[in-house]
């Protein structure tokens, strides 16, 4: 962590010895921290600092990116030339050949001073609090507990300055036998909310209900997903069609859909960088405040995310802040999703299942239409049958073939908790409840 000043003092650095028509520079910053484990065993302790500088360089209506992690002045010099020289080999592409201009961003402290001084001996008794009772129980535990500070400045030659500085921290684990497996997980800014132990027996618990699986015939079934499974769906949801590029370029389901009903009136999905209960961001990564928008609201289409390309698509708009880093092909993306809660608990959904399957997780889940949301995956690390309100036996993981918007159109309840999921598709993670959903295609097994 170099602090706002340093990162201000290399930003300024930068701009002043450009040469490009507009120049933009990102520096993040970060001390990240990690344990890791398998085989009921700690067999790794690292930790890492490092700071990035990404260069885009904007000249004649060319666009070049370089980026480095060098913050001398001659590594300074090097990048910026680097990003210029890039540019010049561009073909023109007015569409992406400016910079914002700055707007006033609202802060939010996402900065916890417990997580940043969590020491590697608390990560190795919060671990040990995995691995103990997976010992007792005869499964080996493997995952990662890791803690991490983060800081990110934008400045451009416009007069965009952003800066933000904050905390994560997450834990998974995947809890094994010879022929089953449980996982679980969960994050925060604040390493305190995180309860290894609770995440150890829910994790043992799934692998020691899981074992002995057996198949099931595909069909439609009752699921009760569990967050981040619905995480998954959330994610790919936005991905598809949240996005302003998406709706512009006719790819989006959200297309002659605004004010028109696309889910059931049980869904309202939003976007907010400044929501304390997920990982927040303030800004976007082109220096634009982050404003909350309400993308679905009780199943009906309202809006989609822009950055300051799209925006200047279409008269009347303007950036809402979400931009992904330069070079981005991908336009805007929702990436601080939530998903208003229900008002059942788990125990409440699973109780009034007469039959149908409970879902952990997904895995290895890919798109198949984007257009009509239909995605495909597998299931993993505890799978199970239910019946009569309760869980009767563990089954195969199974694959689904699944429109997201029939899904979300099929949800009977969801859980009136809301948990952050942090993963490799969204590192400011999900916020979303679990779901009852009927209808929920399986289109085959495993063996």
């Amino acid at each position: 962590m170099l602090g706002e000043k340093r990162l201000a003092d290399v930003a300024q650095h930068v701009l002043r010895g450009a040469k490009a028509d507009q120049t933009e520079v990102m520096i993040t910053s970060n001390d990240s921290f990690l344990t890791r484990f398998a085989t009921n065993t700690i067999h790794q302790n690292v930790s890492e600092s490092d700071a990035t500088v990404r260069v885009r360089a904007i000249a004649d209506q060319k666009t070049g990116v370089a980026v480095g992690n060098d913050l001398s002045a001659a590594g300074l010099k090097k990048l910026v030339q680097t990003a210029e020289r890039v540019a010049s080999f561009q073909q023109k592409n007015p569409d992406s050949s400016f910079l914002p201009e700055p707007r006033p961003i609202r802060p939010v402290n996402a900065f916890i001073d417990a997580t940043a001084s969590f020491a590697p001996i608390d990560r190795a008794k919060g671990v040990e609090k995995i691995l103990a009772p997976s010992r007792k129980n005869g499964l080996d535990a493997a995952g990662a507990f890791s803690t991490e500070e983060q800081e990110i400045l934008i400045a451009n030659s416009l007069g965009v300055s952003a800066y933000h500085r904050g905390t994560v921290a997450s834990i998974l684990t995947v809890i094994m036998s010879k022929d089953s497996s449980g996982y679980a997980a969960d994050a925060s800014i604040d390493v305190s909310r995180i309860d290894p132990a609770a995440i150890g027996k829910t994790a043992i618990d799934k692998a020691l209900q899981s074992r002995n699986p057996s198949s099931i015939e595909p069909g439609e079934y009752t699921v009760i997903l569990e967050e981040e499974a619905v995480a998954d769906m959330l994610f790919f949801l936005g991905y598809m069609g949240l996005s302003a590029l998406a709706v512009q370029e006719g790819r989006s389901f959200m297309c002659d859909k605004f004010g028109e009903r696309v889910t059931g009136d049980k869904i309202t999905i939003w976007d907010d960088g400044l929501d304390p209960r997920g990982l927040p961001l303030p800004f976007d990564f082109e220096g634009m405040p982050k404003e909350k928008v309400m993308l679905i609201e009780k199943g009906i289409a309202k809006n989609v995310v822009y950055d300051s390309a799209t925006a200047a698509k279409e008269p009347g708009k303007k950036s809402t802040g979400h931009s992904l880093p330069a070079p981005n092909t991908q336009g805007p993306l929702p990436i601080n999703l939530f998903m208003q809660p229900g008002t059942s608990t788990k125990e409440e959904m699973l109780a009034s299942t007469d039959r149908g399957i409970w879902v952990t997780r997904f895995h290895y889940t890919n798109i198949l239409h984007p257009v009509k949301t239909v995605i495909t995956g597998m299931t993993r690390d505890g799978t199970f049958l239910i019946e009569k309100g309760k869980i009767a036996r563990p089954l195969k993981n199974l694959r689904f073939t699944q429109s997201i918007l029939e899904a979300f159109a099929n949800v009977e309840a969801l859980t009136s908790r809301l948990k952050v999921v942090k993963d490799d598709w969204n590192a400011l993670g999900t916020t979303v409840p679990a779901l009852k959903i009927r209808n929920f295609r399986f289109t085959g097994g495993t063996e």
